[in-house]
């Protein structure tokens, strides 16, 4: 199959790449490299993959490039929560209306598949926790969240007027190798930098569930194999979640560390910071598909990264 990955030289885009290659597929990656890296791609540059330096935002060149694929697995995006109300187009940009030439140069091309990385986030503050995909229509609390929601109705909508099929996964925060944002980088950059003190937005008692990377792809896979709707939804995480306070002291332990906790706020880190995040993946555990890292695993797994690369620490 020939496949086309939007936002492949990333974090999780490249770690999808790996699979597809491994399983035989030839993949084209579409990337801006403006959080990607080349570097995470090196180890299939021999392989079935074309790399193509490009702009979602230039509808064009998206539609001339996206010719003769059959699927795609739109993985770009603009990540950047806790900044988002810094530049409020931003999220609208690079998620919404990128998604949306995504959407177009499919229905040109005759593309009718589509793989979608959602966002806990949408749920907002739910009162349901955990909180399955069919929980109340929530109230949204990020730029971030609500671009991801407008993205997950534009393909909605896609698949019912033009015969397309989705996948859409709503994820957790996800951990592991090439991992290059995120409150357990934050800390690890700190304590590079300052090992006897830690600056901790909100008050550490936040609750948050994470995914390591491996399990997340595994579940991508998994639903595309065994779910066959026109508009396949699910959510991606683990069984349970963590408070803040305990992934500092998985890191702390596992680097022989006692800093000195230095906490700025509340039950928030910042605006639109949601301080409970644990999602109902029952859905996909019905399935047969569940998580094999547990949270502290993968802290631990996403530190010993950190740790054996030093020079991604330095990347912008």
């Amino acid at each position: 199959m020939k496949c086309f990955v939007t936002g492949g030289a990333g974090f999780i885009g490249s770690n999808l790449v790996d699979r597809l290659l491994a399983d035989n597929h030839e993949v084209t990656v579409y990337d801006n490299f403006s959080t990607g890296a080349l570097s995470f791609l090196a180890p299939v540059l021999r392989n079935k993959l074309t790399i193509i330096e490009g702009d979602l935002l230039n509808d064009f060149h998206l539609l001339r490039e996206m010719d003769g694929h059959e699927i795609v697995f739109h993985f770009a995006a603009n990540a950047d929560v806790r900044f988002g109300i810094d530049h409020p187009g931003r999220d609208l940009e690079q998620n919404t209306i990128a998604t949306f030439n995504v959407l177009e140069a499919m229905r040109k091309k005759n593309i009718s598949q589509i793989v979608f990385p959602s966002t806990g986030s949408i749920y907002g503050e739910s009162n349901i926790i955990p909180t399955p995909e069919n929980a109340p229509f929530p109230i949204q609390t990020s730029l971030y969240g609500a671009s991801k929601l407008a993205c997950e109705g534009l393909i909605e909508a896609y698949c019912e007027a033009y015969n397309m099929q989705s996948w859409i996964f709503r994820f957790v925060s996800i951990l592991g190798e090439r991992y290059t944002h995120g409150h357990v980088f934050d800390f690890y950059k700190q304590l590079s930098s300052h090992p006897t003190y830690l600056d901790v937005l909100g008050n550490g008692e936040q609750k948050k569930s994470y995914l390591y990377v491996q399990d997340c792809i595994s579940g991508i896979f998994h639903a595309l194999n065994t779910s066959n709707d026109y508009v396949n939804i699910f959510n991606l995480g683990n069984f349970n979640y963590c408070k803040v306070n305990d992934s500092i002291k998985w890191m702390c332990d596992y680097l022989y560390l006692d800093p000195e906790l230095r906490y700025t706020g509340e039950d928030r880190g910042w605006i639109g910071d949601n301080p409970c995040i644990h999602l109902d993946i029952s859905k996909m555990t019905k399935l047969g598909w569940e998580p094999t890292v547990t949270i502290k695993e993968g802290v631990i797994k996403t530190v010993r990264y950190l740790e054996n690369n030093p020079s991604i620490l330095e990347r912008k």
